[in-house]
């Protein structure tokens, strides 16, 4: 699939998606653009384990950006409670990666201005 921003692959190895599924993911993941701007693609990994658990729907994304990719996943009882988990879980590392990167900066910044 193919956002405006960004390419998005959505695979489901062993059974289709429903339309429905499909728009929520796309809507959804389409967020994380709001998060991180320099995002080159998302991945996204549908599958069903053969547990004996209820939370056997598991869901897997990779954000493809500048430096180290940044991957997910998480298992729920629906895919779009594991989609919202997942997503959750990649906020919160888009979120520290970006404040690692400014602290970086600003570790640089008054160096510089005294040498």
């Amino acid at each position: 699939m193919k956002n405006n921003r960004m390419p998005i692959l959505i695979q489901s190895p062993g059974f289709i998606i429903k339309p429905e599924l499909n728009e929520f993911l796309l809507e959804k993941v389409g967020k994380l653009y709001n998060y991180h701007s320099e995002i080159i693609s998302i991945d996204i990994m549908l599958r069903i384990s053969n547990s004996d658990t209820k939370e056997n729907k598991l869901c897997e994304i990779r954000l493809s950006i500048p430096g180290n990719d940044i991957l997910a996943n998480a298992s729920s009882h629906t895919f779009e409670e594991a989609v919202l988990n997942v997503i959750d879980i990649l906020k919160n590392r888009i979120k520290r990666k970006r404040s690692k990167i400014i602290g970086k900066r600003n570790d640089i910044a008054p160096k510089q201005l005294f040498s």
